[in-house]
This record gives C-alpha cells, sequence and structure tokens, in this order.
C-alpha cells in the first residue's frame, strides 16, 4: 500500500471531499488489534473505534478472511433475488432481539428511518406525532435528525417533518402526558451516546412501557451505538426492560463493514406490501456475512465470546473510573455500562481529544463537557489501565497548567 504524507492528504481533501468534517492531524494507514498505525508507523491505543463501530478490533482475522472469501465469491445481487445469508442474519437477530423480522439497510440512520416510516405505515394516517427525549440523537437523514433533540443539527435543515414533541429524559410524568392518542411511536435511546452517555433511568422505562400500553402507541428503540453486545447484553432495551415494537441496530454489527437493521414485531410488519419500502444495497452478501461472523464471535448463546470479555471487563471499568472520579474533582460524572463510557468534566471537554492523541489514545468529546470511550470489545483490563492513565494524565497537567 502506497504511504501518504500528511500535506499530500489534506490537499487532495480540502479540493475534492465536502467539508463537513473537522479531522484530526494523523493518517491512519493500518491496524491490529485495539490499535491503529498512522503513516509514521506509531500505534494509537483506539478506544473509540470508529465511533462504536470496530467491535472486534482491527485487522480481525475470521472477519477478514471471511470478506475476503465473500468477495472471491459474490458480493452483490440486489434485492430481486434471494441469497443465503439475509435470511440466516435475520433469523439470528429475531432471536437476540425478540422481534420477528428484519430489514436491512446501510446504517444506523437508515433503520431509524424505517422504524419511523412503519410506525407511521402501521397506523394509516390516523397517527402521526413521535415523541422523543432531551438530549437524544438518531442521526443526520431527514427523518432521524427530526426526532434529533439538538438545535446545532437541526437548524439549518429546518423545516423538518411536523409533529415531534421533545420531553426531559429525567421526567417520566412528562413523558406519560406528552403520549396520547395521537402518538405514532415513542422513540428511545436506552443509553443515549452523542447526547453524553446517558443511560435511561428505570423509572422513565417504566413510564415508557406503561405509556405505550395504554395509548397503543409504539416503541421505537435505538440500540444503534448500545447495541450488539456493547453493555453486556445483546440489547440495553432487555436490561431496562423495555418492549419496543420496532428497533434499529447498526455500528457494530458489521464489525466495521456498513449494514443497519431494522427489526419489526410481526404486528407492525404486517401492514408493510412490497414496494412499500427498499434498498439497493441493504443486505448484501459481504454485509451479511460480515455481520454473521460478528454474531459468531459474539457467541451469545454459548457464552464464551467477546461478550463474555465485555460482562468480565465491565467491573473493572466501573472501578478504574470511580478511582479516576475520586482522585479528579474536576470530573462531575461517570456514566455508562460495559464498553460505552462517559467521563463527564463539567466544562468543553474539547481540549481532551488532541492532549489523549498526542500521548497515544484515541478518545472522542460528545455533548460539549464529556470524554466518550467505545474502545472495541476484545479490550483487556491492561488497556482500560493504560487508556486511563493517559487520561489522568491529561487531566492532571491541565489542571496544573491552570494554576
Amino acid at each position: 500500500m502506497t504511504t501518504h504524507t500528511m500535506t499530500e492528504v489534506q490537499g487532495l481533501e480540502a479540493e475534492h471531499v465536502l467539508q463537513v468534517y473537522k479531522r484530526a492531524n494523523v493518517v491512519f494507514e493500518r491496524g491490529d488489534g485495539v490499535r491503529l498505525i498512522d503513516s509514521n508507523g506509531r500505534a494509537y491505543l483506539d478506544f473509540i473505534s470508529g465511533v462504536g463501530v470496530v467491535a472486534l478490533g482491527h485487522a480481525h482475522a475470521r472477519l477478514a478472511a471471511a470478506i475476503a472469501d465473500q468477495a472471491k465469491t459474490l458480493l452483490h445481487t440486489s434485492n430481486l433475488f434471494y441469497h443465503p445469508l439475509q435470511g440466516e442474519l435475520a433469523a439470528q437477530l429475531s432471536a437476540l432481539t425478540g422481534l420477528d423480522r428484519a430489514f436491512f439497510c446501510n446504517s444506523g440512520t437508515e433503520a431509524v428511518e424505517a422504524c419511523l416510516k412503519f410506525s407511521r405505515r402501521f397506523w394509516k394516517g390516523t397517527r402521526t406525532k413521535y415523541v422523543a427525549f432531551s438530549h437524544a440523537f438518531h442521526g443526520r437523514t431527514m427523518g432521524s435528525l427530526s426526532v434529533t433533540w439538538d438545535e446545532h443539527y437541526r437548524a439549518p435543515f429546518a423545516p423538518l417533518i411536523p409533529d415531534v414533541v421533545f420531553v426531559d429524559v429525567n421526567d417520566p410524568v412528562a413523558l406519560t402526558a406528552a403520549v396520547d392518542d395521537t402518538t405514532a411511536a415513542v422513540i428511545v435511546e436506552p443509553i443515549q451516546g452523542e447526547g453524553g452517555v446517558r443511560p435511561i433511568s428505570s423509572a422513565m422505562a417504566a413510564a415508557i412501557n406503561a405509556a405505550c400500553a395504554k395509548t397503543g402507541a409504539l416503541l421505537i428503540a435505538d440500540e444503534i451505538q448500545c447495541g450488539c453486545g456493547r453493555t453486556g447484553t445483546f440489547t440495553y432495551s432487555e436490561t431496562l426492560g423495555l418492549k419496543p415494537d420496532l428497533m434499529a441496530l447498526g455500528k457494530a454489527l458489521g464489525a466495521g463493514v456498513p449494514i443497519g437493521a431494522a427489526m419489526f414485531s410481526n404486528r407492525v410488519a404486517a401492514e408493510a406490501a412490497p414496494g412499500d419500502h427498499g434498498s439497493t444495497y441493504g443486505g448484501n452478501l459481504l454485509a451479511c456475512r460480515a455481520a454473521l461472523v460478528f454474531l459468531h464471535e459474539l457467541d451469545v448463546a454459548g457464552g464464551g465470546g467477546v461478550l463474555a470479555n465485555v460482562k468480565r471487563v465491565s467491573a473493572y471499568f466501573d472501578a478504574r473510573l470511580d478511582a479516576m472520579k475520586a482522585k479528579h474533582p474536576r470530573i462531575v460524572d461517570v456514566r455508562g455500562t460495559g464498553v460505552i463510557r462517559g467521563i463527564d468534566i463539567g466544562e468543553d471537554a474539547g481540549w481532551v481529544v488532541p492532549a489523549a492523541l498526542e500521548r497515544g489514545l484515541l478518545v472522542n468529546r460528545t455533548a460539549t463537557s464529556v470524554i466518550r470511550l467505545l474502545p472495541p470489545f476484545v479490550i483487556t483490563e491492561t488497556h482500560i489501565d493504560e487508556a486511563l492513565a493517559i487520561l489522568d494524565d491529561v487531566l492532571t497537567l491541565h489542571l496544573q497548567e491552570k494554576k
């Protein structure tokens, strides 16, 4: 593979790539496990994993072999024909989520779009309202953006789809009042990701279930970031006792290969008809093969795969983060579980990202004040120690500089 200098890469992008990203000044060319290697050969500990995507780590041998084999066999046929992998993947996802049917697409935001569309399709125009939450982020396409809370994302693209009501994610009473017989669906992230790694409370989960049961409103669970095993269970809805009618999956599901899935109960799926929705690339053989490898490596049934590792390291992560919080008064909260974590420092955390990068650690900032950690599922206690030692160093030095 040809090595490109930073100047060459930045020059080409400045001229030809839509300028919607603020990239760090590093060019990554290869990866190995939980590390990325830049064009100068320097290795970095990856605690963002492509924003929650590279669940099995980089250059995973069995995933790479499966992708290579599938590329030599058959990549794509379109959804005009059958192939052997969609049904197999759908059956496994049905068993894992408790929902009956899958629609395959290419990303999480597309999965949310499908859920939004078919929650309206279910009601045949008699209900149009969506209830969503403060701090929610569901994607950047027009439907998913419409149920995303932050005006920073919404305002440049207004007007969005109408009849969306946002309620405080910490106010079950407000949720109960907002859901009525005009509500098509409630949409919720069991752990809000972009919103600052905020798990919803058990009280809110109970209020959502009760409101949907009382009014008939459908429940959409957005498990794109917190699902597929990142918390130690396949979905966090399961942990909370949420009872969704539809569910959006993405990110980790393809372990780096783009795939999304909208999961449907049979009750909602019964209202779908041929031609109601579609995707050119959705559910192609390469994406399905990658997702099947991921689910095999997860080994939910056998308990010996990477899901078991997530459960094992979760308690260690808890203890180490609690110790860091006790040491640094500037940390106002640590949130999350498994391998989705947020360190809230109560002020703009933008400076942490480049300081950590300089020391060989990849993290990102979200919700202004939160350092987000989304490492691959294969991390060990040693990796956690290494990452948190770097963050400890960054926070300590910054505090000294401010004195």
